[in-house]
């Protein structure tokens, strides 16, 4: 059985594209690791960036054939979205090789390192990197193991959710969505906030609980989402937008097109961004960091320098007056807050919309059709196209427009565009000048190339 980084030396990841895997195929291979992997994406003949990438940096990729399976593989690892069904999965099984869950590997890193694992339903990647910065800037030479690309690491032409460096830190995110948060036990744990999302309420707080429970040494808790308050162990350790009782509490939030101002502890500071859902994840990473000893001067030039992460509001470009935005909202309330952080940039906010999985669309229906509504001003529009499905076993009982005609039902402006290729077509003459564009979709490898042409055709 597998229990620590040091049982294994040559390790093959089925899925290694996948932005979780890639993450830690990286970081093992920045130890000292072999490290190789497959991937259903890789065709042979065929350009793959992330595959380039990867084996730029020494992690050999196959096709996902069983090739790169053999006697010196010592450990096959597997994300949930891989079925025992699948051909390698049962090769490692008849050649005897352990195979492991991204999240138990994942938990296993965790334990050789001074951990801060990031947890809640929305925004611990953003709020992973932004802690990420913090301390590289702090000198502290942080690693980190993201699901999501931040983009001071990609221009250096890599994926961007991944460093090795050699500090004692390593930040993680600890995911609530296959019930994995549970696992990890960090020195530090933090909790952004606790929405519906992938499971019931009641299940989440069990999940965060004991989460909260594992964590070593310091717990830190938003203050503002009731929900994660209840979990809160000591508030004077917490942070919380315009939240008194928190130790932490983010004051004077003042939007001005893409940035953002606020004061925590009566220092001021100033990031390129969107939101008050943005100012709530600084918040957080501040809090974490002064509190290992940051002082609060150094968070706020470091988030002043702050880029952001991949696909989380970001700014395409703009064209004939009309701000094209990516953004990777996928669940009720992030989607909420997407739309709301691109309003104050214009009289009109046109969103457009991909759910992928049916069964998470099934069980959020009335939740993606309660929370858009409401976020979506009197002038504002809501266009959705078909659920993305990644493969696999699926009961295709729903529609994106069973969303859509619930939201009409509530006097909302949406729109139904089943395929997704008609959709610059149709929406031409619906961007006039003072309008915002906005982007949202989440687990579909073709949306950043997709996001980027409909802005390239406008």
């Amino acid at each position: 059985m597998t229990k620590s980084i040091s049982d294994f030396q040559n390790v093959f990841f089925i899925g290694v594209a996948g932005v979780g895997m890639s993450a830690i195929a990286q970081y093992l291979k920045g130890i000292g690791k072999e490290v190789s992997g497959s991937d259903r994406y890789f065709h042979p003949n065929e350009y793959n960036k992330t595959k380039e990438q990867l084996e730029a940096e020494g992690i050999h990729c196959f096709l996902q054939d069983g090739s790169g399976i053999n006697d010196k593989t010592d450990l096959i690892v597997v994300s949930t979205a891989i079925e025992d069904t699948v051909f390698e999965v049962q090769k490692a099984k008849e050649l005897g090789i352990p195979i492991i869950r991204r999240s138990e590997l994942l938990s296993i890193i965790a334990k050789s390192k001074k951990t801060i694992a990031v947890a809640g339903t929305s925004g611990k990647s953003t709020t992973s990197a932004m802690l990420y910065q913090i301390l590289l800037d702090a000198k502290l030479e942080p690693s980190i193991i993201s699901g999501a690309g931040l983009t001071s690491i990609i221009k250096q032409g890599k994926i961007g959710n991944a460093a090795v460096l050699k500090g004692d830190w390593l930040i993680i995110e600890a995911d609530e969505s296959d019930g994995s948060v549970v696992q990890y036990e960090p020195e530090i744990g933090l909790l952004l906030n606790i929405d519906k999302d992938h499971q019931e309420i009641d299940d989440l707080i069990d999940l965060f609980t004991i989460f909260k429970n594992n964590t070593k040494s310091l717990f830190v808790v938003n203050q503002s989402n009731t929900l994660a308050k209840s979990l809160s162990a000591n508030s004077k350790n917490d942070f919380g937008f315009e939240d008194r009782n928190a130790g932490y509490s983010a004051e004077n939030f003042d939007q001005d097109g893409l940035s953002l101002t606020f004061e925590v502890l009566n220092q001021k500071f100033q990031m390129n961004s969107l939101g008050k859902h943005s100012v709530e994840n600084a918040t957080a990473a501040i809090a974490v960091a002064h509190q290992i000893g940051i002082d609060l001067k150094t968070c706020a030039e470091s988030l002043a320098t702050y880029e952001g992460i991949y696909r989380r509001h970001q700014i395409l470009g703009q064209k004939n007056g009309v701000w094209v935005i990516d953004d990777y909202a996928h669940n009720p309330a992030k989607c909420a807050a997407s739309i709301k952080a691109c309003q104050p940039l214009a009289e009109k906010v046109i969103a457009w919309f991909q759910p992928h999985g049916y069964k998470p669309t099934r069980f959020l229906k009335d939740d993606f059709i309660q929370e858009i509504a409401d976020s979506l001003r009197p002038q504002d529009e809501i266009w959705m196209s078909e659920i993305f499905y990644a493969g696999g076993t699926a009961v295709k009982d729903i529609s994106a427009n069973d969303l859509i005609e619930g939201i009409k039902a509530k006097g909302k402006n949406a729109h139904f565009v089943e395929d997704r290729n008609n959709l610059v077509e149709v929406l031409k003459p619906e961007l006039k000048e003072g309008t915002v564009l906005l982007l949202m979709g989440a687990r579909d490898p073709s949306l950043e190339t997709f996001c980027k042409n409909l802005y390239e055709n406008l």
